[in-house]
């Protein structure tokens, strides 16, 4: 593409990357010429410098062709560049305030999560002690049931003995044993 707009800064520096361009081109070229005359021996002295001259005149033709087409391009870039750096500044300018807004959600929701994981570390604890007083109760419950089991199975076996020596008629010696003792408290302990 070829822009017509020119500023003066990018008019210097692209004349001045030419004249460099171009003094390369003259060195390679005069170093081509004579490196090209060696190479063909004697030759008529006329002949050489003529065909030195031409040589560097396409040459010369050759660098301000490429020269112009560097200048163009550097040109519309001097002048496009800067329409494209204050397009992509105004773009970003008004993405500020949407990005600070999405910052200050994600804030709050932040704010939020560290809140709900106090509640539920809260939560969480109040839970296990709970948890550990039912345990504490269970255990004391049942050691009291082991302890009642235990007499209540030793009151089973003295009242299926006394049934036993009932059922067997020796009725006077029973109350003399220790069973009946046992059936005797446990009657008491009833009253």
């Amino acid at each position: 593409t070829h822009c017509s707009q020119t500023s003066r800064p990018c008019l210097t520096m692209a004349r001045m990357v030419a004249k460099i361009g171009a003094l390369a081109l003259a060195a390679t070229q005069a170093w081509g010429a004579e490196q090209h005359v060696i190479a063909q021996g004697q030759m008529n002295p006329i002949r050489k410098v003529v065909t030195l001259l031409q040589s560097m005149q396409k040459k010369v033709t050759e660098e301000g062709e490429s020269e112009k087409e560097l200048f163009d391009k550097f040109m519309c870039y001097c002048t496009s560049g800067k329409g494209d750096l204050a397009k992509s500044i105004a773009d970003a300018d008004a993405k500020v305030p949407a990005v600070g807004s999405d910052i200050t959600v994600g804030e709050e929701k932040l704010e939020q999560a560290k809140g709900d994981l106090a509640g539920a570390q809260t939560d969480r604890a109040t839970a296990k002690e709970a948890m550990a007083q039912a345990a504490g109760i269970r255990e004391k419950e049942a050691a009291a049931f082991g302890a009642a089991k235990a007499e209540d199975d030793i009151n089973i076996a003295a009242i299926a003995k006394a049934v036993a020596a009932l059922e067997k008629g020796t009725a006077g010696s029973f109350l003399q044993t220790e069973t009946a003792q046992v059936i005797r408290n446990l009657a008491n302990n009833d009253k």
